[in-house]
């Protein structure tokens, strides 16, 4: 398998280079200035997308609106090689996987700043902002811990919110199948010295079937002070989220389960910049409550409330030299978990980064090792080097590979949950992984394409296991796995008369090997996306009419497949605009997670009116 992911690497890159031409150069020479705009912010190292050597895929503010989306988790399932597992309409709970890593080996970050959940990975798409407040996505994916610390065992997600901008006010509503009824409020203030963007939005559903009902509610303000001067930046974000939970985390039997989340961040930093230092200081606060009801209408049967507090401090900081640029950082956390399963606990981590960017042979090579030193007070120190190697081999094509060690440390769930049918460990060791990965860059104008092969080694994964039928499952450090795959997207801009189009299509391989357990019963099963294929056709035949169509094929390991099109319209009509979605249009019949069938026929009205 690896011998063929090599040989369509050599037939991509001998393809690509004879296909060059001058004509081309001078458009990739226009390209390479317009993604030097676009500036990687989730490391320590700034650097425009088309040098950087690593898997990362941007979501563009026009993609977004492009995307027959209304959420963060249906958005990120358009893009192959990410596994978002939703239950029901509108994102309300889902989880994040890329690579066909766990829901807790994903890292999301918010302008930056970290927001892993201490409790349980299943919390960790509760931070996803509402679409209007969001400038860009980075999906990174491949191993990233020796970049972001712990948690970014696949990969890392960064949402970057929407910088000051002009006066706005943005009112809208939207109302559709299921009862849905939304409505939002976005507006913008740039003033002398200060710029704000404050968003309110509502959103709610009597559902798609028994207890799947929702009401769902975001506050969102990113404010800058003194951006005359030293620019201070404030975020701060409220989720809360109220849904039935029909079959969503028990068996499907369990059809009375009823769960309510609040999710809050503040972060305060600011950047000091001179000739050859930038330094970035950061402080965050991160709150999670989740109660969890067994049957709704019953809470004394069974009920969890668990309420997890993260406060930290990061200190970041670029050097350039003639020996190039050297990226270093200091994070300080605190984790403060009170619940009436889990108990009382607090965990104290830090976090050391080094790393280092040398540009060599004209600048066509670029090596960039580093390492990431942790201490736990439950884990003490770990230690996790890795390096990224890139080549232009032209203007339009560059080569580069990656490898390092990554790593998640266990949920307090993994180590002290406790119920009727299970029960953690609190001597788990963190899980571990060597991954590697070699792709391929093509950037021109009008079209870009990448390929990727990787492999990941992964060694002491967390599994539920059991002697006898009777047993609990018990969580322990049992399962090694190994993972590789292929992957492939491209992207094609074009025009028809004066009217932008666009046709995307990406393409992920995985295949996953277990090694044999030694034991009579294991809960650990490995339902990756094998073959994961999306695309999307956005056009305009009509000037103020734009159209697009988003097509979803997902195979599993366990076999299952489905085919998903989704499709949207929009008219806009200088203030106003006016929309149609429309989710899953041929009433396809699938689940992706916990065998939690998935809606059919989602159709979406929204009007909205913008005024400065």
């Amino acid at each position: 398998m690896k011998n063929n992911y090599f040989l369509a690497l050599s037939i991509l890159v001998s393809i690509i280079v004879n296909a060059q031409n001058e004509q081309v150069k001078q458009q990739d020479t226009l390209q390479e200035q317009q993604l030097k705009e676009i500036i990687i912010t989730s490391s320590r190292i700034d650097l425009p997308f088309s040098q950087n050597s690593r898997t990362i895929t941007i979501i563009s503010s026009e993609d977004i609106k492009q995307s027959a989306a209304t959420n963060v988790a249906d958005l990120l399932q358009q893009f192959a090689g990410v596994d978002i597992r939703r239950r029901g309409t509108a994102g309300m709970q889902a989880d994040l996987y890329i690579r066909g890593g766990s829901f807790d080996q994903t890292l999301l970050l918010i302008d930056g700043i970290k927001v892993d959940d201490a409790q349980t990975g299943h919390h960790t798409m509760n931070m996803a902002l509402p679409i209007e407040v969001i400038e860009r996505i980075e999906i990174i994916k491949g191993p990233a811990a020796r970049v972001f610390g712990q948690n970014a065992f696949t990969g890392a997600i960064n949402i970057v919110t929407k910088k000051s901008q002009d006066n706005l006010v943005s009112l809208g509503v939207r109302a559709g199948s299921f009862g849905q009824k939304n409505a939002s409020v976005t507006v913008a203030s740039s003033l002398e010295n200060s710029s704000h963007l404050v968003h309110v939005s509502r959103n709610i559903s009597d559902g798609y079937r028994y207890n799947t009902d929702y009401d769902n509610q975001n506050y969102f303000i990113k404010s800058t002070f003194n951006k005359n001067a030293l620019p201070i930046e404030m975020i701060t974000s409220f989720s809360e989220r109220k849904f039935g939970a029909n079959g969503f985390y028990a068996s499907p039997s369990a059809i009375n389960q009823y769960e309510e989340t609040q999710t809050s961040l503040i972060g305060v930093s600011t950047e000091i910049k001179n000739e050859k230092l930038t330094l970035k200081p950061r402080l965050y606060w991160r709150r999670n409550q989740d109660e969890y009801i067994y049957v709704r209408q019953d809470p004394s049967i069974y009920r969890n409330l668990h309420q997890t507090n993260k406060v930290g401090a990061e200190f970041n900081a670029e050097y350039n030299s003639s020996l190039g640029v050297t990226g270093f950082g200091v994070d300080v956390a605190k984790v403060y978990l009170s619940s009436n399963n889990l108990g009382q606990r607090n965990r104290f981590m830090t976090t050391l980064f080094l790393e280092h960017l040398f540009k060599l042979a004209d600048e066509k090579l670029d090596i960039t090792p580093g390492i990431a030193v942790n201490y736990f007070s439950d884990f003490k120190f770990h230690a996790f080097p890795g390096i990224d190697i890139g080549y232009k081999l032209n203007n339009t094509l560059k080569i580069y590979g990656n490898i390092g060690y990554t790593y998640r440390i266990p949920t307090y769930t993994d180590l002290y949950y406790s119920d009727p049918t299970s029960i953690g460990d609190e001597n788990l060791d963190p899980e571990e992984a060597i991954a590697e990965e070699l792709g391929l860059k093509y950037i021109t104008k009008n079209f870009n394409a990448s390929l990727a092969v990787f492999n990941r080694d992964a060694k002491k994964l967390i599994d539920y296991v059991k002697e006898n039928t009777e047993d609990r499952w018990q969580a322990t450090n049992i399962v090694e796995l190994n993972t590789k795959g292929l992957e492939l997207n491209s992207n094609y801009n074009f025009k028809l008369g004066k009217l932008n189009q666009s046709l995307n299509m990406s393409y992920t391989f995985l295949e996953d090997d277990i090694k044999s357990i030694n034991v009579n019963f294991s809960r650990y099963s490995i339902n990756s996306l094998k073959h994961h294929v999306t695309s999307k056709l956005s056009t305009s035949f009509i000037k103020n009419v734009s159209q697009s169509i988003v097509y979803k094929y997902a195979e599993r390991t366990s076999g299952d497949s489905s085919s998903v099109v989704d499709a949207s319209l929009n008219l806009n009509l200088k203030a106003f605009e006016i929309s149609v979605i429309a989710n899953n249009i041929f009433n396809t019949e699938y689940t992706e997670t916990n065998l939690v069938p998935m809606p059919k026929g989602n159709l979406l009205f929204g009007l909205t009116y913008n005024f400065k």
